[in-house]
């Protein structure tokens, strides 16, 4: 059952609805540089002002929350829902200085899935100039 908890079968898990519209009422979001039907390659273009980040969860996730540590650095906010894996670098290199950590209670129950979410999950926030 532990395995399970690190695989990268799934990169795509779609945001609960009730989880993004909370978010996007405190942080009105103009950008998501990762949707699920994306178009443009979001670790090479530039993002918005206020960011939705619910990147894939596989080996590239510390390559998202670094493109968006420098989105942050450039006065943007970024605001990121992941997997809670604090035993990880990218944790430590990046959301240990973010404004904010939001740990969620439970499992998320993504939008696509019948069940919760094999793993923990947490609202990662880096605040810009523009908050």
């Amino acid at each position: 059952m532990l395995k399970v908890m690190f695989l990268s079968q799934r990169l795509d898990w779609k945001t609960p609805k009730a989880v993004y519209q909370v978010l996007n009422a405190e942080f009105h979001f103009d950008h998501d540089p990762c949707p699920l039907n994306w178009q443009v390659d979001g670790l090479t273009s530039e993002w918005g002002q206020s960011n939705f980040v619910n990147p894939p969860y596989g080996n590239e996730l510390g390559k998202w929350l670094k493109k968006g540590f420098a989105e942050w650095m450039n006065g943007k906010t970024v605001v990121f829902l992941i997997p809670s894996r604090t035993d990880t670098q990218w944790w430590h290199d990046y959301c240990m200085q973010a404004s904010e950590i939001r740990f969620i209670r439970g499992r998320l129950k993504f939008d696509d899935q019948p069940s919760s979410a094999p793993f923990p999950s947490a609202i990662v926030i880096f605040r810009g100039n523009n908050a």
